[in-house]
């Protein structure tokens, strides 16, 4: 299986890296099988690459997918977003983009109901994304690739 990550440089060795804020699966390296997705987040700060690894699952690994948006997948973003680690190597599921995590934090900081966020996330564009965890995670992908891509911000 192939997978997409964008970014702004060439990454032959993908690496896990411990950032200012957490992501929706917590810290990791994050894929996705979509290259347009990839895209947009190679080009979000101007032009960037879509990096292509060759993906080959391990049922070694401790890997959580969630098929769609649901309230446990909501209830483990909302949990990694505080800061909560988690045990999996791999996690796989819908990404909450730049809409769908206003939503989240609006749920976080009580402006919205839980069903009043369910309500204004059902109208979203489906994503994906696939997070590595660990060492043995990143293991699974081998770099088969970049090309360029250029943004619209100049």
């Amino acid at each position: 299986m192939v997978l997409y990550h964008g970014s702004k440089e060439i990454v032959e060795y993908p690496e896990i890296r411990k950032a200012r804020f957490q992501k929706d699966f917590y810290f990791g390296f994050y894929c996705t099988l979509y290259a347009e997705q990839a895209k947009r987040w190679a080009t979000r700060y101007g032009d960037g690459y879509i990096n292509k690894y060759e993906y080959v699952p391990s049922s070694t690994l401790n890997c959580l997918y969630f098929e769609e948006m649901t309230e446990e997948w909501l209830d483990f973003i909302v949990a990694c977003r505080r800061g909560i680690p988690h045990k999996y190597d791999i996690v796989e599921g819908p990404m909450a983009d730049d809409t769908i995590y206003n939503y989240i934090q609006n749920y976080l900081d009580g402006k919205i109901s839980r069903a009043a966020f369910w309500e204004l996330a059902k109208f979203k564009y489906p994503t994906h994304q696939i997070s590595f965890h660990t060492i043995s995670a990143l293991d699974t992908l081998t770099f088969v690739g970049s090309e360029v891509v250029y943004g619209d911000k100049k």
